[in-house]
């Protein structure tokens, strides 16, 4: 009984444990996608021109395509963070138009 309870309790904190890992890669993902640096927390920064009354965007995050698998693959694309110099790379689903 004992050893019932054991497994049981171990098979569910490594549930949670798997659960937390993905929506913690998911967050990561969307602050990069968002242009914020998920390790130092820097923002893309915006300039106001007066004279020319035209705003200018400087983007932190840099995102580069490493693998372009085709039409139906995962693209490999790899975040760089201009300030602190974070690398990451992740897979994901190309959302490439392919028509024959």
């Amino acid at each position: 009984m004992q050893t019932l309870i054991f497994l049981l309790l171990t098979f569910l904190i490594v549930i949670f444990s798997i659960l937390l890992y993905v929506k913690n890669k998911h967050s990561r993902v969307d602050k990069l996608n968002k242009g914020i640096c998920p390790s130092c927390g820097d923002k893309a920064k915006t300039f106001y021109d007066d004279r020319t009354r035209s705003t200018f965007k400087v983007d932190v995050i840099s995102a580069r395509v490493l693998k372009n698998h085709g039409c139906s693959g995962l693209n490999d694309i790899e975040y760089t963070c201009k300030t602190c110099g974070l690398k990451e790379v992740y897979s994901q689903s190309g959302s490439s138009n392919c028509s024959v």
